[in-house]
């Protein structure tokens, strides 16, 4: 992904403010495989527990979106559990992406909890099956439409 950079901003001569602090490149794709188990779930689910979990993936995303993907519950799961085990990585990842990436996840996951609430069940499903599809696509490809998304936004406002 072309969001990446340096681990130290000392070796670019950049302060550590000029930039934000980078993460690591598997935890966002390590979050979208836990992501695509539970929206797989969802699907499984009847309606009344499907409805609960898109409560709870929901206000996940929705700490995503507002605090950086490095701050949500499947974040501290690869931190405390998954990266010890790994070698460090060879750049760090701009933040901002996949915290867009997040906010549009919020978004579908949104729509399908307003879906389930209302009894609008098929809205619902039809919303999980979209974020599914972007969610897969991270965890198996590490092709995060969100975070091209920012990218394509970005340049087109640059």
């Amino acid at each position: 992904m072309s969001t990446s950079f340096q681990q130290s901003s000392a070796s670019t001569g950049a302060s550590a403010t000029a930039r934000p602090r980078g993460i690591d490149p598997r935890g966002p794709q390590f979050t979208a495989s836990i992501t695509v188990v539970v929206l797989v779930a969802i699907l499984l689910l009847p309606t009344t527990a499907a409805t609960v979990l898109t409560a709870v993936q929901t206000a996940f995303f929705a700490i995503g979106a507002a605090c950086g993907v490095q701050h949500t519950p499947h974040a501290w799961v690869f931190r405390t559990f998954v990266r010890p085990r790994l070698a460090p990585p060879s750049e760090l990842e701009d933040p901002a992406p996949p915290r867009f990436a997040q906010a549009v996840g919020l978004v579908f996951l949104g729509v399908a909890l307003a879906g389930y609430l209302t009894g609008a069940t098929l809205l619902g499903q039809i919303a999980i099956g979209f974020a599914l599809v972007a969610a897969t696509l991270n965890a198996v490809f590490r092709f995060c439409l969100g975070c091209e998304m920012y990218l394509l936004i970005k340049r087109a406002t640059a």
